[in-house]
Parts: C-alpha cells; sequence; structure tokens
C-alpha cells in the first residue's frame, strides 16, 4: 500500500513539473521575434563597467542582462584595449564591425573580422585589442546574467 501511495506522489509530482514545462514553452512562444542593427537609432548606449575604460559602451538588445540568455552589442572605439577580465557565463559573439583581437588565458590570439563568429568559455580570463582605421561593435549572448570581473 505505501508504494502506491509514492507512485501516486511521484505521477502528482511529475504532472506539476509538465505542466510548468508546458508553461514556460508556452510563454516562449508568445515572445515577439526582433531584429536591430548595431546603428539603429533607437539603440540605448551606455557605459561598460568602469575597469574597462572610457569610450566602451554596452547596449542591450534582448531580455534582462539580470537573467540569463540575454542579447548585448557592445562598442569600443578604434585603437582600444580591452584588459584582462571574465564573465561567469559563456559567450558568443559575432563582430559586426572592425577588426578586433581577442586572447583567452593560455591560447593564442584570435584576430577577428567582421561578421566572425567566436566562443568564449564561462570563467576563462581574456582580453581584446580594437584596430585602428575602424571602432569595433561585437554582438554577445550571454547564457547567465551579464557580468564582468576585473583581473588585477
Amino acid at each position: 500500500m505505501k508504494s502506491l501511495e509514492y507512485c501516486f506522489s511521484w505521477v502528482g509530482k511529475l504532472s506539476q513539473v509538465v505542466m510548468i514545462g508546458a508553461t514556460v514553452i508556452s510563454l516562449q512562444a508568445d515572445e515577439l521575434s526582433l531584429s536591430s542593427l548595431a546603428d539603429d537609432d533607437g539603440i540605448k548606449w551606455g557605459a561598460c563597467p568602469a575597469f574597462l575604460g572610457k569610450g566602451c559602451e554596452m547596449a542591450v538588445i534582448h531580455g534582462d542582462p539580470a537573467k540569463p540568455n540575454s542579447d548585448i552589442f557592445f562598442k569600443v572605439p578604434e585603437d582600444f584595449k580591452i584588459p584582462l577580465h571574465w564573465h561567469t557565463s559563456a559567450e558568443r559573439m559575432v563582430l559586426v564591425k572592425g577588426k578586433m583581437d581577442v586572447t583567452y588565458d593560455k591560447e593564442k590570439t584570435n584576430t577577428l573580422t567582421e561578421g566572425e563568429y567566436a566562443y568564449g568559455p564561462a570563467k576563462k580570463v581574456h582580453k581584446a585589442y580594437c584596430y585602428k582605421g575602424s571602432e569595433c561593435i561585437l554582438f554577445i549572448a550571454f547564457e547567465e546574467p551579464i557580468d564582468a570581473h576585473a583581473v588585477k
């Protein structure tokens, strides 16, 4: 009898999980699509964390940066060094404009050109440099809430 009660309890809990999952899928299906260019007039650019340097700007283009799965444009002027730092989240990036070196700890430098994709593992220390000739704009998709931690 006790095992039958346990079975019914487990089925009840499973049905609650299925209902929650269906609600999440339904909410996602109701979400509107969007598209954006990095130079759209409607984009609201804001300052980066101070340690990244003056001239660095960010714009949230999708999601809530305090929650998982948000996307940003990250912009720096030409001839700009982005100091060593790391993020809690992995980064999925596409260089929208400019030419940029990205160097992860204990790895060779990758030079990104416009349209090129790059992946950065979570918590891996890295730095970057935007070449002379054009500002750099990077699209970044974060899996976790957005953060940046300076390395001293």
